[in-house]
């Protein structure tokens, strides 16, 4: 067995021991300085709440989006620089690592996301559809997290943040969106492998349920605002730390059920 194989095994059964929780002590002081704050799907819903809350509080913001023309909400505030680039797409993600250099992020929270096709059930599949779901929901943040791993490793304790859903858990078992619900349990897995390396890195990461939230995506008749959602979230990426890497939340505090 080489010597990297090992070293994974040995963090991999670290991981598997029990952990009374995934968030740090509540009266660990925090710190009050100013971080780069990188936001995909920026430009409406929970990005943009996000955006708009991280960038009051002082934060420089990289907003990020498909088109910034377009993005009239973002590039009124302060604090805040928008790039376009679209996070499935290698290329983009790569011109925009070019741009940015070496710049330390504090924070990344990949929040781009995609529904997946109108056909995605056991019947019916829009296959292209469902590979689409799958760029953007999967292999998207994913490939942001490696593609700035550098930037994230050159901040002190940074943190990488999924927005993902409970659709994505396997203990719920609703026949639905299998497009989409497989698409995000991929995700979970994915960023819990990698939460294991990133911790050599100093570099937290976590998956948040956003809860069910009044979006696009959401609909009208959700149970929870942007607001509400995005309050949340932050208050629980606050709470994130190495100690709890790879941990699965919800956005009102609560540990996710995997």
């Amino acid at each position: 067995m080489c010597l990297g194989t090992r070293a994974v095994l040995v963090a991999v059964r670290k991981a598997q021991e029990p952990r009374l929780e995934c968030r740090r002590n509540a009266n660990e002081e925090k710190g009050n300085s100013m971080s780069t704050v990188m936001i995909t799907g920026a430009n409406r819903g929970i990005g943009l709440e996000l955006t708009k809350r991280y960038a009051a509080a002082g934060n420089d913001v990289l907003a990020c989006c498909r088109d910034p023309k377009a993005a009239n909400d973002l590039n009124a505030l302060d604090h805040v620089s928008t790039y376009g680039v679209s996070v499935a797409d290698g290329d983009s993600v790569a011109a925009l690592k070019g741009e940015l250099g070496d710049r330390p992020i504090d924070l990344l929270i990949n929040n781009a996301g995609a529904p997946g096709p109108k056909q995605q059930s056991a019947l019916e599949m829009d296959y292209d559809g469902w590979a689409e779901a799958f760029a953007v929901n999967t292999m998207a943040p994913f490939r942001m997290l490696q593609t700035f791993r550098e930037n994230l490793k050159a901040a002190e304790g940074a943190k990488v943040i999924t927005i993902t859903s409970q659709m994505g858990a396997l203990d719920l078992n609703w026949p639905l969106m299998y497009a989409y619900c497989s698409s995000k349990a991929a995700v979970n897995k994915i960023m819990r492998m990698v939460s294991l390396e990133l911790a050599a890195d100093g570099t937290a990461v976590a998956l948040i349920h956003p809860g069910h939230v009044k979006t696009d995506m959401g609909g009208a008749s959700a149970e929870i605002d942007v607001e509400e959602s995005a309050a949340g979230i932050m208050s629980v990426i606050d709470g994130i730390s190495l100690e709890g890497t790879g941990c699965f939340m919800k956005w009102n505090g609560e540990v996710h059920p995997w």
